[in-house]
């Protein structure tokens, strides 16, 4: 995500104004009734702690069990290995003593950084039901985007026959959506035994496990006992600025169900704000605004975050502004993300409105955290500002 997570950990990045990444895994553990949730973050973990602490929102701050923080360490896993983990596999390795003192029946292991919702208790059921070394939950994308993911080949029955991870030329348009079911002592044997083949392999800062999709879950689809469970409804992994931006454009074009069912909320911290305003003259157009915005300008198919200010005669379009920017007046905002506590001076103009439907990152302009872009200046289509810009 370039620029946007130079000082925060993907799953912390924003989504529809006040929600950020991480929320949608919670709230799918809370809602599925898990109460022992352990979080692991290895990259800029503090970015985190503020929206998370200790799991208010989801009912997580328990004496017993509830959110336990697995924080970034050297020296856990084998003794050789020095630094931290080196993919999400190694991760699991790395943790695999205190798995295994825990005795889970299942142990669910879910990606923080896209958004989606899943009821944990049907897929908990379906993977005792078959006996399953492994589920794999799985959705439907395009070819192009599955040639970046774990492409699934799925029987009639619901068997996994077939993994590839990030291959040229998918033979599937299914792919892992990174949420797992697996047999906690499968998983550990599995783990000990690539471990043990690809020791000599690894540097001593790597057991050799590496990602999830390298050797643990194609060892697990050849043992023969991996099952599928397709994921009924919406799913994005926002990965890259474009699909990050493609994904509020879903849930502007009413493409996003996660937040429909009243029974099954996205559960957060809220922004401690007051009430959005929408000025006199303003225009708000197929966008949403967010607490503790102030809107004197024109909103188009944007999404604009907490305590943002529009001031008179800006114009924002097809855009996504995060928390406490402040974009002064006749400022032109188009196609771009900005980050957090930036300010868009008088006159400026941030990129230009895309030629199609789609924007590229080509053609997105991504401003940092606390950049101050200047009266007048000009910011070309495609553009990257690190953190703390002046121009």
């Amino acid at each position: 995500m370039d620029v946007l997570t130079r000082e925060r950990a993907k799953p912390a990045l924003p989504y529809a104004g006040q929600y950020q990444l991480v929320d949608f895994a919670l709230s799918s553990l809370a809602n599925s009734g898990v109460k022992d949730v352990w979080l692991s973050v290895q990259y800029q973990a503090t970015s985190l702690h503020k929206h998370v602490a200790s799991g208010r929102p989801w009912d997580l701050d328990r004496t017993r069990g509830g959110l336990e923080w697995l924080p970034p360490q050297e020296g856990a896993g084998a003794a050789s290995q020095s630094g931290f983990s080196a993919g999400n596999g190694d991760d699991l390795y790395r943790s695999l003593d205190d798995i295994m003192a825990f005795d889970p029946d299942v142990l669910l292991v879910l990606s923080a950084d896209s958004v989606c919702t899943v009821d944990l208790r049907d897929v908990v059921e379906q993977h005792l039901e078959r006996g399953s070394s492994c589920t794999i939950v799985t959705t439907e994308v395009t070819k192009q985007q599955a040639s970046a993911k774990g492409v699934v080949e799925v029987a009639r029955d619901g068997r996994v026959t077939g993994f590839e991870y990030k291959p040229d030329k998918p033979k599937t348009t299914t792919i892992a959506s990174e949420i797992f079911a697996y047999d906690p002592k499968v998983l550990a044997k599995t783990l000990e035994d690539i471990r043990q083949e690809r020791v000599n392999e690894a540097d001593e800062e790597d057991s050799g496990v590496g990602d999830f999709g390298e050797h643990l879950v194609p060892r697990l689809v050849d043992k023969g006992k991996v099952h599928a469970f397709a994921l009924p409804g919406y799913w994005r992994d926002l990965g890259t600025p474009s699909e990050y931006v493609a994904a509020h454009r879903d849930l502007l074009a009413g493409r996003v169900d996660v937040f429909d069912d009243p029974e099954w909320p996205i559960l957060t911290r809220w922004p401690e704000l007051p009430c959005a305003m929408v000025r006199k003259d303003a225009t708000v157009d197929n966008s949403v605004v967010t607490a503790g915005a102030d809107i004197s300008g024109t909103v188009v198919r944007s999404v604009i975050g907490p305590g943002v200010r529009i001031a008179k005669g800006a114009v924002v379009e097809d855009s996504v502004i995060f928390a406490q920017v402040d974009i002064e007046a006749g400022a032109q905002v188009r196609a771009a993300v900005v980050d957090s506590g930036s300010t868009i001076g008088r006159g400026a103009r941030i990129g230009a409105t895309p030629p199609g439907n789609r924007i590229g990152d080509d053609r997105l302009v991504l401003v940092g955290k606390d950049s101050r872009i200047g009266r007048d200046v000009v910011i070309e289509p495609g553009t990257r500002l690190e953190p703390g810009t002046t121009a």
